[in-house]
C-alpha cells in the first residue's frame, strides 16, 4: 500500500523529472509543461508498479520511480518521433 509521502514523492520526482527532459531534450519532447506531465505519469508508474512486484519501498522506491519517469519520456518521445 503506497502512503501519501510517497504519491507526493512521485509527483514531485516525476516533476522535477520531466523538467530537466525539457531543459535537456530540447526540441524532441513535448514541451515542458507534456515532458511534466509524462514524467509524473512515468514516476507513478515506476514507484507503484516496481514498488508492487519486487517490494522495494523507501529509497528503492525512490529510485525505481526516477527510472519509471526517465524510461517513460525516452519511451514517448521515440514514439513521437
Amino acid at each position: 500500500m503506497i502512503g501519501i509521502i510517497s504519491f507526493i514523492g512521485w509527483l514531485i520526482i516525476g516533476a522535477i523529472i520531466g523538467w530537466i527532459a525539457g531543459k535537456v531534450w530540447v526540441g524532441h519532447g513535448f514541451g515542458l509543461l507534456g515532458n511534466i506531465l509524462v514524467g509524473i505519469v512515468g514516476s507513478f508508474i515506476g514507484g507503484f508498479l516496481f514498488g508492487w512486484l519486487f517490494g522495494t519501498a523507501g529509497i528503492g522506491g525512490w529510485i525505481t520511480a526516477i527510472l519509471g519517469a526517465i524510461v517513460l519520456l525516452v519511451i514517448a518521445g521515440l514514439i513521437k518521433k
